[in-house]
């Protein structure tokens, strides 16, 4: 990673275990750090305020509990910064994936959710939920806004909306242990998916095309 400038943005939206203290030590002390703060709950929210407010010709996003190992950060910006790639997505579904202490409850509903997707959109990737991710510039500030879920929908939004847009997307298995503490409510986060994709399939996906189109971002 030496030949690339970087900088490292927290972005906190409402956590209680004090992140935002922590995120502030590390920008007094370092000069690459920075850190931004919203009132708002959803990762949706948080990345898209993040990559926006961003110049950098690659974004990578990661969980802040850094359950996938960071092993595999040169590969996700790699295809993005070298390759050629638009986006570059971590996937804990790909048979060289290797996943640590996952319950078989989120086993099943992950793979339920990847054949769901897959089945509804034709799309060639198959973990669209991995909190391990890159984008380029252009999507990160041509798309993303665009992108109406502020919650853990935003991620399959953003992945469904690039292929069927004509960006290229990397995915790369990695490994990923399972952080017991989790936040993320399963039945609701699968009730918002699925309305989620019900309203992409059902004239989201067009929606937005037509507006890069006229934008002449197409």
């Amino acid at each position: 990673m030496d030949e690339y400038d970087w900088n490292i943005v927290v972005a906190d939206n409402g956590s209680t275990d004090g992140t935002l203290e922590a995120a502030a030590d590390l920008a007094d002390r370092f000069a690459e750090v920075r850190y931004i703060s919203l009132t708002e709950r959803g990762r949706g929210r948080a990345l898209r305020r993040a990559w926006t407010e961003s110049s950098a010709d690659v974004m990578v996003y990661m969980d802040v509990d850094l359950s996938t190992d960071l092993v595999h950060l040169p590969e996700v910006v790699s295809a993005v910064a070298d390759e050629g790639y638009h986006v570059a997505i971590g996937s804990r579904l790909l048979p060289d994936s290797r996943v640590v202490g996952r319950t078989l409850k989120r086993e099943i509903t992950s793979r339920g959710y990847s054949l769901l997707f897959r089945s509804m959109f034709f799309t060639p990737f198959r973990d669209a939920q991995c909190g391990f991710k890159a984008v380029s510039r252009r999507v990160a500030h041509d798309l993303a806004p665009l992108v109406l879920d502020n919650g853990w929908f935003f991620d399959s939004e953003l992945l469904i909306l690039a292929q069927k847009c004509g960006f290229r997307i990397r995915e790369i298995p990695v490994r990923w242990t399972d952080d017991p503490d989790t936040r993320v409510r399963i039945i609701r986060t699968a009730w918002e998916d699925v309305k989620g994709l019900l309203r992409l399939k059902f004239g989201g996906v067009g929606k937005v095309r037509h507006q890069l189109r006229t934008a002449g971002k197409l």
